[in-house]
């Protein structure tokens, strides 16, 4: 595990003393959001702000941390960039936040700024918690917690069926209950924010913009931002600049799971599968998306290895919506192999979706290895 906060420097950075405390933002949204995104663009445009990113990911094998050290700004090299794996950073405070955060601030010179990314199934809250810790709030305060959402994903339903009838049930009964772990974690995220990023704006019809505006003030805390945007484009002063103070307003933001002394994501399943060379990515992803509505797959992610081409093809899907793009190179010493992150809910059927992808070479006539 690397602790090297991003190089941004410019004249006289070295030679500044580190504030009192150091500002955190805490980058949170459901999975596929665009909370990567939005992180590659706020690092394109620090000003020279020293940076650490802390990036964490659900289940064993990370990406965003690939994808950022793959994006070719200063800042983002891989030597740049925390990573914790192997669960939600919400339930590995103790074992594994705090002792990252302790060897930032130990460090000669401390970062000006820290980016904390959690994965998409986290629950923010827990997270603010643990800069309680004394060596933690002496030296750290929460500047702000950004929920980045897909406004397209609430308003096609992704979270709950009907979501501006739910929202109207809620308003008229705040106690209103149910048992959906999609909409939970969902709306804990937007609850705890202070600034809610309506991502993908550029996806939304003209009205829908407005529909989706109110259905989540209907969700979250009353004064918390919204900001449309395209491709995470969001001002730096204002995304890291809302002068919070997070970890002393927690009681003012509620959670679904507040009364639980433990958190678990036994709702959700996670798996990887290595993939043969694809000659045609387009049509592999327009294959791949069958077998997500099929299964009904929340996400996946990971890369592909087209035989002819140097660069390795990122591919990324949020329920059907797929996206890729070449993202880098192949470096020469690595192996050139294809690889998938899928999520759902628990019960994935792993062995069918595994066959499933795996025919996929088969049936669209793929290079063979």
């Amino acid at each position: 595990m690397t602790t090297s906060p991003s190089r941004l420097d410019h004249p006289g950075s070295a030679a500044r003393s580190a504030p009192t405390r150091i500002p955190a933002t805490v980058i949170t949204g459901f999975l596929g959001a665009g909370k990567t995104t939005l992180i590659r663009h706020l690092m394109e445009n620090a000003g020279g702000r020293r940076i650490a990113l802390i990036i964490n990911e659900f289940g064993d094998v990370g990406m965003d941390r690939e994808i950022l050290a793959a994006c070719g700004v200063e800042g983002c090299a891989e030597d740049d960039i925390v990573e914790l794996a192997n669960g939600c950073i919400c339930c590995t405070v103790a074992d594994e936040f705090l002792p990252t955060m302790e060897a930032l601030l130990a460090r000669e010179t401390p970062p000006d700024h820290i980016i904390i990314e959690t994965s998409g199934l986290a629950l923010p809250k827990p997270l603010v918690k643990a800069f309680e810790w004394p060596a933690i709030r002496a030296r750290v305060t929460v500047d702000g917690v950004v929920a980045v959402v897909d406004g397209r994903a609430v308003l096609d339903g992704f979270f709950a069926g009907d979501v501006a009838g739910l929202a109207a049930q809620k308003a008229a009964d705040p106690s209103l209950d149910h048992d959906n772990p999609l909409e939970e974690v969902f709306e804990d995220q937007v609850l705890c924010a202070d600034m809610v990023v309506l991502n993908k704006a550029d996806l939304l019809a003209p009205g829908e913009l407005e529909t989706l505006i109110k259905t989540l003030e209907a969700e979250a805390r009353p004064g918390t931002r919204m900001v449309p945007v395209e491709h995470g484009r969001v001002d730096p002063a204002v995304a890291l600049g809302l002068v919070a103070g997070v970890e002393d307003d927690l009681a003012a933001r509620p959670s679904h799971h507040d009364t639980e002394e433990d958190h678990d994501h036994d709702d959700f399943d996670s798996f990887v599968i290595d993939i043969a060379p694809v000659a045609d990515p387009v049509a592999y992803a327009k294959a791949l998306t069958a077998v997500v509505e099929a299964h009904n797959i929340l996400r996946v992610k990971g890369y592909l290895d087209v035989p002819g081409k140097p660069m390795r093809h990122l591919l990324q899907g949020v329920g059907p919506r797929m996206a890729g793009y070449f993202d880098r190179p192949w470096k020469t010493e690595e192996t050139r192999q294809g690889r998938l992150v899928v999520i759902g809910l628990h019960g994935l059927d792993e062995s069918a979706i595994r066959e499933a992808i795996g025919q996929l070479a088969v049936s669209l006539s793929f290079h063979k290895l």
